[in-house]
C-alpha cells in the first residue's frame, strides 16, 4: 500500500531543552515515527493535520521554526522501511500493555490466593484495569498498521477483564463484617517500621 506522508521538520533553539522533549513526546505519543536529524512521519490524515498545525503553532511558541511537506516514497524500500518502523514501534508499546497485565493477573492471583477478598483490593483491581483499558485505546489511535501484535494485546486485556470478573464475584460473596479478618493485611503505623 502506498501511503502520503506528512513529514515535520522542527527546529528548535538550542537551549532550553525541554520544547525538544515536549515535541518528542507529543510526535510520539500521536505515533508518528522519528526519522534522521529530527524529522517526524507520519500518515497523511485529518486528525494527522490538525495536529501538525497545533505542533507548528507550537515551535514558533517557543522561537522555533518548522516546515511541513505531504510526500510519498521514491521506492517500496523506503516505503516498506518506515511501515517496519511504525510496526516496530507498536510492538515495543503493545508488549509493554500485556507486560503490565501479566502483572495485574499475578496481582490477582496473589491476593486470592492470601483470601484479601475486601472491597477496598477490588476498587483498586478494578483502577488498574481501567488504567490498562485507556492504555490500550491509546496505543490503537496512535497504531496505523494494525495486526496480530493488536490481537494479541487484546486477548491479554480480555483475559484481565474476565480474571477481574471472577475475584469481584468472589470478593462479593465473601461480603461480611469481619473487619479484624480483612485488617490482617494492614502494616500498621509507618513509624512503628521507621527505626
Amino acid at each position: 500500500m502506498d501511503y502520503k506522508w506528512l513529514l515535520f521538520c522542527p527546529q528548535l533553539p538550542a537551549t532550553p531543552s525541554s520544547p525538544r522533549v515536549t515535541i518528542w513526546r507529543r510526535m510520539r505519543s500521536i505515533g508518528s515515527v522519528g526519522l534522521d536529524n529530527g524529522v517526524w512521519v507520519m500518515p497523511q490524515t485529518d486528525a494527522a493535520i490538525v495536529f501538525i498545525q497545533e505542533m507548528k503553532e507550537y515551535v514558533t511558541s517557543q522561537g522555533g521554526t518548522s516546515n511541513t511537506f505531504l510526500a510519498n516514497a521514491l521506492d517500496q524500500e523506503t516505503e516498506e522501511g518506515i511501515i517496519q518502523r511504525f510496526i516496530q514501534d507498536r510492538a515495543e508499546d503493545y508488549a509493554e500493555l500485556k507486560e503490565q497485565c501479566a502483572d495485574f493477573l499475578a496481582e490477582l492471583e496473589k491476593e486470592t490466593a492470601r483470601q484479601n477478598f475486601s472491597f477496598a483490593e477490588c476498587e483498586e483491581n478494578e483502577q488498574d484495569l481501567n488504567k490498562l483499558e485507556v492504555w490500550f485505546e491509546k496505543i490503537k489511535k496512535r497504531d496505523f498498521m494494525p495486526g496480530e501484535q493488536q490481537q494479541s494485546t487484546a486477548e491479554w486485556l480480555e483475559k484481565c477483564r474476565e480474571a477481574f470478573q471472577t475475584f469481584e464475584s468472589i470478593s462479593f460473596s465473601h461480603e461480611d463484617h469481619d473487619h479484624t479478618r480483612k485488617m490482617r493485611f494492614d502494616p500498621g503505623s509507618l513509624s512503628d517500621r521507621i527505626p
